[in-house]
């Protein structure tokens, strides 16, 4: 019996690596439990992002009466913060202090600075709406206390984000880092699935003071997910009372260094021409099926889950395919392709009248841009130094995060002003003026992606490998951009 039994738990051991989603990423000093709670912080940012984006814009709009343009200024307003994404990596590359700690002392600042916007969001949003006694109150004082939430929450997220993927790079070797990247995201989107369902149903009644219970659960949500994501994950070093190392360079000596890698300004520009092309449909899809295919707002709702399900197998496919050796480029170039046909087939739903194109249209477009952000933000890790790893995912996170809010700006702008020229004329392939709008903006994207499938061709092919030293002082095998040969 004793025999049988080692068999079957030899064989159901086994079974983990290959058929469980991420579980062969784990190291003997990174077990899956801890690399599960460091995820934690990507919940955290999950739950930032719905409750800015979704659940927030509804409420200021519908059951607050804040004007529509003053509530895009707001979600608008954590993009002022995305192009310094890079420099907060940068500092978490240098940062020295006395306890011996890097990152963490980032992620806490971002905590922080989450909690605060957090907490004094309801009341600003109350007083901007003029709900209750805040009718008295001058309306300049709302809308200011309400540009600084958005703004410290915002920011608290790209601190936490950028110095947390740092750390996950840190604490990995450069093999793992296709999974981990991998891993990361889907524990993003497992955040922002449970926090939409949770604010979804807290919210179902509305009242002023149930907003503010939400907003303040969120802050303290933000506070207790990423302190128990940090809690001993960080190493101190160089001991205390160690001798200080050399001055660290300065920002623009880094940058200038980082900037002198092989294609390094070109890989920026991949990243962010591809967000461009993927994110511009992200705030359209939804109305193009109701005001051009005639769905009910229940089916078009339905569109944001099968876009979550198309991303979260990318994710799993991304993972599974980048082995070590494996070109990231390669799969870059294939997320892009993968998006030619999606928008080609939402395109074709208008004229053709038909659901199923559109439906196979916006799970291509999930499963696309998936794997075109697992397989470039794969490349940014592996390849950056380790002395400039917070730099290189700062520099990636600031090239697409303000690659997507461009993306979302334009988007709206196209379809409304070539709604508006085309008003006035007759139908062109059987489409009129609302439709031709949405498809302008999908043949935009078009275009990006082909842009992007070339910008990509002189990168293809073109990854070695050179070996650094890990803080263990083990040597592990880094990809690198194979130097040219010309």
């Amino acid at each position: 019996m004793g025999r049988y039994r080692e068999r079957l738990l030899s064989v159901w051991a086994s079974l983990g690596p290959r058929y469980m989603p991420f579980a062969d990423v784990v190291t003997p000093d990174l077990p899956l439990h801890k690399l599960a709670r460091l995820s934690l912080f990507q919940v955290s940012v999950g739950m930032t992002m719905v409750l800015l984006v979704g659940t927030l814009n509804r409420v200021m709009i519908v059951e607050l009466e804040v004007p529509a343009a003053i509530v895009g200024v707001m979600i608008a307003l954590p993009l002022l913060i995305a192009p310094f994404r890079t420099v907060i990596g940068y500092k978490s590359d240098t940062h020295r202090c006395e306890l011996g700690w890097r990152r963490v002392p980032f992620i806490w600042k971002g905590t922080l600075l989450q909690f605060g916007g957090f907490a004094i969001m309801p009341f600003a949003l109350l007083v901007l709406a003029g709900k209750g006694q805040a009718d008295a109150v001058p309306a300049w004082v709302g809308q200011s206390s309400a540009a600084l939430a958005f703004l410290l929450v915002g920011a608290g997220a790209h601190v936490v984000q950028t110095t947390g993927l740092a750390l996950a790079t840190d604490l990995t070797p450069s093999k793992s880092h296709p999974k981990v990247v991998g891993f990361m995201y889907v524990m993003l989107l497992v955040g922002m699935f449970a926090s939409a369902l949770i604010f979804g149903a807290v919210l179902a009644d509305f009242t002023p003071g149930r907003l503010v219970q939400v907003i303040q659960g969120a802050a303290l949500a933000s506070l207790v997910l990423n302190s128990v994501a940090i809690w001993k994950q960080e190493a101190r070093r160089p001991p205390r009372g160690a001798p200080r190392p050399e001055a660290d360079p300065s920002f623009r000596e880094s940058w200038d260094r980082f900037c002198q890698g092989e294609h390094a300004i070109r890989r920026l520009v991949i990243v962010g021409l591809g967000t461009m092309a993927f994110g511009m449909a992200d705030v359209l899809l939804e109305p193009y099926g109701g005001q051009i295919l005639n769905w009910s707002v229940a089916d078009t709702t339905k569109l944001t889950a099968l876009l979550a399900i198309g991303g979260l197998l990318g994710f799993v496919f991304a993972s599974h395919v980048l082995k070590p050796g494996s070109d990231p480029y390669r799969l870059t170039q294939n997320g892009a392709l993968i998006g030619l046909p999606a928008f080609a087939l939402v395109i074709a739903a208008a004229p053709l009248d038909l659901s199923a194109p559109f439906l196979v249209g916006n799970f291509l477009i999930g499963f696309g841009a998936a794997v075109f952000g697992h397989a470039t933000l794969t490349a940014t890790m592996s390849q950056a130094p380790k002395e400039q790893a917070g730099l290189a995912l700062g520099a990636w996170g600031a090239v697409q995060a303000t690659a997507a809010g461009v993306a979302l700006a334009l988007s709206g702008a196209i379809r409304d002003i070539v709604g508006i020229f085309m008003a006035g004329t007759e139908s062109v392939f059987g489409l009129a003026g609302p439709a031709l709008g949405y498809i302008s903006v999908y043949a935009l994207e078009i275009a990006l992606l082909l842009i992007t499938v070339a910008a990509t061709i002189p990168l293809v092919g073109r990854i070695t490998k050179h070996h650094r030293t890990n803080d263990s002082g083990v040597a592990e095998d880094v990809t690198a951009a194979r130097p040219s040969q010309s």
